[in-house]
């Protein structure tokens, strides 16, 4: 029986005419697509873009970007090249801007004045090393915020602004190779200079810190203590040294010093001199007179008065 033509219906492939369409395709063996020789001719096909990125980030010759902790490391950390860190004598005068103090580990300077800091090192790091300066709150429950400028401050005009951003607290002064930083991960904010070796007849290389906002500004530090972190780094971001110190912004350095300093001498319960106070001192009543002995002459005894 024909099949009709009505329904538009053909009958289904025969098992010879199968066999004669699957005779027409090439054999894999045979052509040698199959093979693994030939796979070098998928290289002419590109990566998805996703891959290729990671290509990149792995056998790429750039300098990796270095993130910090979420919770940065205050300890000091000479390392193999000695890393110190040095500061001028300033003494604690009224008219200085800045001062540090050795027994607090504390610089006390006024707004935007110019902190020289002395780095010294046993050795040179090796070359395009850098130094970091980043600045974070001291307490453990403001630890994980960043340190800004107030909004005040962050809208005023500064002569060292530029090029700085103005949300960022330090400045690097007179050195035109500064550059400045955001954490990707934290947002902390950083200011990096490149190591230079010391000078000519000097032992240290001087780097001329500012900070732009006091220590008591509303919407900035608000009177929350801070400090400085210095990180002498390699160029590929390795951490090569470690120092911290204490900073405090206000309008009188060497007062604000000398108050520190004697309320900290009055803790440990020592005088100015040195030497420890008693605990308990002695008594400013007068001294009870002392007994004596009287012989009476009609009798014998003696009484005690």
């Amino acid at each position: 029986m024909e099949p009709s033509s009505e329904t538009g219906m053909e009958p289904p492939l025969s098992q010879e005419t199968f066999e004669d369409l699957w005779s027409l395709l090439p054999d894999p063996l045979q052509t040698g697509t199959g093979q693994m020789e030939n796979f070098a001719e998928f290289s002419e096909y590109p990566l998805a873009p996703d891959m290729t990125v990671l290509q990149e980030g792995l056998m790429g010759n750039t300098v990796p970007t270095v993130t910090s902790s979420a919770v940065p490391s205050t300890e000091d950390y000479a390392g193999s090249y000695g890393l110190k860190l040095e500061f001028q004598q300033n003494g604690t005068a009224k008219s200085v801007t800045c001062t540090y103090s050795t027994d607090l580990n504390k610089l006390f300077c006024q707004l935007a004045k110019t902190c020289p800091l002395l780095v010294r090192v046993e050795r040179p790091p090796p070359l395009g090393s850098i130094l970091r300066a980043t600045a974070v709150y001291k307490k453990s429950e403001h630890v994980a915020e960043v340190v800004k400028r107030c909004p005040h401050h962050e809208r005023s005009v500064e002569p060292g602004d530029d090029p700085a951003p103005p949300s960022h607290l330090m400045r690097v002064e007179g050195n035109s190779k500064a550059y400045y930083m955001e954490d990707v991960g934290t947002g902390r904010h950083s200011v990096c200079v490149p190591y230079e070796g010391p000078q000519v007849g000097t032992e240290c290389t001087t780097v001329l810190y500012n900070y732009m906002c006091n220590s008591s500004c509303m919407g900035g530090m608000n009177r929350r203590p801070i400090l400085t972190i210095i990180t002498l780094e390699s160029p590929e971001g390795l951490l090569l040294g470690r120092r911290c110190f204490e900073v405090r912004v206000c309008a009188c350095p060497g007062r604000d010093r000398r108050t520190e300093e004697d309320n900290c001498t009055k803790k440990r319960g020592l005088k100015p001199n040195g030497k420890r106070e008693l605990s308990h001192p002695p008594s400013s009543d007068p001294p009870l007179p002392k007994k004596r002995l009287v012989e009476e002459d009609d009798e014998e005894d003696f009484t005690l008065l």
